[in-house]
């Protein structure tokens, strides 16, 4: 009696797994018809029920996934690939997504590691040499991009990538030549412009700076309070006060009541030998304090620079009784570009 009670309850678990597998087959087939119908949300539901009729359908988990992916459900593809990648750690078409998802999410450690076992990835090299660079590798960033934009010199992605990798080493001679490769292929990009406009401020050349803050501006750059000041002084340092001064005015306005600001005009003029525009500056803030040492100290420096040396001494004299601190000036050896 034992013996029939066994074999009656082992043709009943057979039978019961048997149903339940031809159940998965039928909404997993029932959910191939929707997908191929483009009727996402039905597709996606007869693979859930097909999985619940079969905890280990590899090919459900696949198929719900490309589904998602479909309907822009990152974070449920990113789980049903990796169900399948559980399931079979060598699924190349599961190793593939998870890649490119990890990528997307910015997790840049799980998109190197599934990218190296990816054997049919497209541009392997970019998406783990960007994601060296996202994650701050600088070095190893710079050993893989570079060899990639030498084989495909038109992936402007690439290229900036590249560029800000040697940013970061220092290294501003290239960094300049990939900015200007990206810019090549993709020139309505703003923020490039702005960051190679700046590049190109920090190494003293002006006119290329305008250039690039200019292209920045057509091409729609947010226009901060700091964006302009780099602009208005490289036009100073390039000799062109008349650009330079509709820009300054309309910051003055923003920043209505800013000293340091009048005061960092009068230095970037003096720097660049315009000294009639340095002592109207200089003028200003002393309008604005007549105990400003600083301000009569750099009139005084303009003075003598115009050739009155008497006078500008005498104004450096009379700064320095306000503000004694300003005698270490007399110790230079050279007279001091601002203050």
């Amino acid at each position: 009696m034992k013996n029939l009670f066994t074999s009656i309850l082992g043709i009943f678990l057979f039978n019961s797994v048997a149903l339940c597998n031809d159940s998965a087959v039928f909404y997993f087939n029932k959910g191939v018809e929707e997908k191929t119908s483009k009727r996402f949300l039905h597709a996606s539901k007869n693979f859930e029920t097909a999985i619940k009729f079969d905890s280990n359908y590899l090919q459900a988990y696949l198929e719900n996934g490309y589904t998602n992916l479909e309907m822009r459900k990152l974070r449920l593809a990113l789980n049903d690939f990796t169900k399948v990648f559980e399931l079979d750690n060598t699924n190349q078409a599961a190793i593939k997504e998870l890649a490119s998802l990890y990528f997307g999410f910015k997790q840049y450690q799980k998109a190197v590691e599934f990218t190296n076992k990816c054997t049919s990835c497209n541009d392997k090299e970019k998406i783990i040499g960007i994601s060296y660079y996202q994650d701050e590798n600088f070095g190893l960033a710079e050993k893989v991009l570079a060899p990639y934009v030498q084989k495909n010199p038109t992936d402007a992605e690439t290229s900036f990538a590249l560029a800000r990798t040697y940013l970061e080493l220092e290294n501003e001679k290239k960094a300049i030549y990939f900015y200007e490769l990206a810019l090549k292929e993709r020139n309505t990009n703003a923020s490039w412009y702005s960051e190679l406009g700046l590049i190109y401020y920090n190494n003293n050349q002006y006119k290329k700076a305008i250039d690039c803050f200019t292209n920045a501006i057509k091409n729609g750059i947010t226009q901060s309070n700091d964006f302009k000041q780099n602009y208005a002084f490289a036009y100073i340092y390039a000799n062109d006060a008349t650009n330079a001064e509709p820009i300054l005015q309309d910051l003055i306005i923003r920043k209505v009541g800013n000293k340091e600001l009048l005061r960092d005009i009068a230095e970037a003029y003096y720097s660049a030998k315009q000294y009639d525009n340095s002592l109207g500056y200089c003028q200003r803030l002393i309008e604005m304090d007549a105990r400003d040492g600083k301000a009569l100290y750099q009139a005084g420096l303009c003075f003598q620079k115009k050739g009155q040396t008497d006078r500008g001494q005498k104004m450096c004299d009379a700064a320095i009784d306000m503000d004694p601190a300003l005698g270490k000036m007399r110790k230079q050896t050279s007279l001091p570009v601002g203050l």
